[in-house]
Formats: structure tokens, sequence, C-alpha cells
């Protein structure tokens, strides 16, 4: 069980505790198509049975080990074009909280996966409902590995692997909950800018040459950063090419 966080201005001041469910981002969707739910609603789970990440892929996660959970949010004050926003100021917060946790350099890699020892520590998904040309919902699930010790995916870790101790999963979710709400609020003022510079100062590797694959093609290219819809910029043979979240992925 949970507690509402004291030191959140309205994250988490609504709270939706499921001992286990299917999936927390389909819950918190669900219960916006049927009712009126306040910003900050947080729904959490000791055990999410159908996780879902970027990609399609599945989320592992151990029975009352790690923090699993989503938040609703209401952004109708971002433009549809620029959801990716939403997208980096989740993996900012995530980053900001683990950064303050291990002395490790904590990186997000593009999209918005969270490494640290270039082991994936936190996934994230990102789901919006929309009206028209407007935001009415978005649903951020989170999935943090807190003190999970052995993982079926290779290269996945937890902050307890890196810190070497376990963690109370409620001081970890208020801290993360607290570094969550202040992104969000700077995005809210109009801070986009300070947003992006700082998503690219911490951007996997940003700037250095490396080997990425798209669909059957092998190619080395350098990360230039991301447009104005978070695709991916990399300069390849001279050239800059945008990629979209399943058109590129990371080979070395």
């Amino acid at each position: 069980m949970y507690k509402i966080p004291a030191n959140t201005l309205f994250i988490g001041k609504k709270l939706i505790f499921m001992p286990e469910c299917h999936s927390t981002n389909s819950l918190a969707l669900e219960l916006c198509q049927q009712s009126y739910v306040p910003e900050g609603t947080l729904v959490i789970t000791d055990w999410q049975t159908a996780g879902r990440g970027q990609r399609g892929n599945t989320w592992e996660s151990h029975p009352g080990m790690n923090l699993t959970f989503s938040v609703i949010l209401k952004p109708t004050f971002l433009a549809i074009k620029d959801q990716f926003s939403l997208s980096m100021i989740t993996s900012l917060a995530i980053r900001d909280y683990l950064a303050a946790m291990c002395s490790d350099p904590v990186f997000i890699k593009w999209p918005n996966d969270i490494l640290v020892k270039q082991s994936k520590i936190c996934g994230t998904l990102i789901e919006n409902q929309l009206m028209g040309q407007q935001f009415t919902y978005a649903v951020v699930g989170i999935g943090l590995n807190i003190n999970q010790q052995q993982f079926n995916i290779p290269m996945a870790t937890s902050l307890s692997l890196i810190v070497g101790k376990d963690f109370d999963l409620q001081d970890v979710l208020e801290g993360l909950l607290s570094h969550l709400e202040s992104r969000y609020l700077q995005l809210r003022q109009g801070r986009a800018q300070q947003v992006k510079e700082d998503y690219l100062k911490y951007l996997y590797r940003f700037n250095e040459h490396h080997t990425f694959q798209s669909g059957d093609d092998q190619f080395g290219g350098k990360i230039l950063g991301i447009d104005d819809q978070g695709r991916l910029r990399v300069l390849i043979r001279d050239q800059e090419r945008d990629f979209g979240v399943k058109e590129i992925s990371f080979v070395d």
C-alpha cells in the first residue's frame, strides 16, 4: 500500500492502488474514458502482469520489488505537434532522481530509456487522448527497477544493484513524483527550449559516431539531436536524416 506524497502540489494527490493489475496505463486510460479524473491522479500497483513498453515490448517486473505506475496529466496548454515534450520531461525527471541517488552517469537513450552503466533501469510509455486538435489526457507510465536482483532481459539493472542496498519504495516514489511535477511545471511555464537543451545534454551517444540499423541497412552515423517531432536526427555520410521510433536502432 502506498501513501499520498506530501511533497507535491497535485501529482499523486489522488492515488489508486491495485495490488495486482494487467497494466497501470490501461487502467488509467479506462478511468479517463469513464469519468472525470483530476490531473495528477496516480495509478500504482505492486504487480503488473501485462506491462507495456515502447515498440510493442513488454516490461518485466517482479512483484513488490519495483515501481510500476501511471500518472494522468492534462497538458491542454501543449500543441499536439509538441507531444514529444512530454517524453522529454518524463525522461528528465527520472534521470534527475537517479542522478541524485547514485554516483554513476545517467543517460537518456532515445527516445526515453534510462541507462546507468550501459544497462536499462527504467522504461516509460506515454499514451495520449486527443479531442480534435487538443489534448484531453496524457497517461505517463513508468516502470523503474528498484530492488529486483535478477532479470531475464540482458543488460537490465536496478537501483539496488547499482548502489548496493535496498530502498523503501514509498520514499523512491515521493522523490520521483516530485521531480516529475517539477519538470512538468517547467514545460507548463513555457520553458520548452530549456527542456530540450537538458534532454540533449543527457542524450546517450549525442555527437558520437556509432553504428545504427534501419531496416536491412546498417551504417555509421552521428546523433545530431532531435527534430520538432522528436525524431532522431543522425548525420550519415555528410547527410542529415530524421528517424521515427521504429525506424532506427542502435547496433553498438
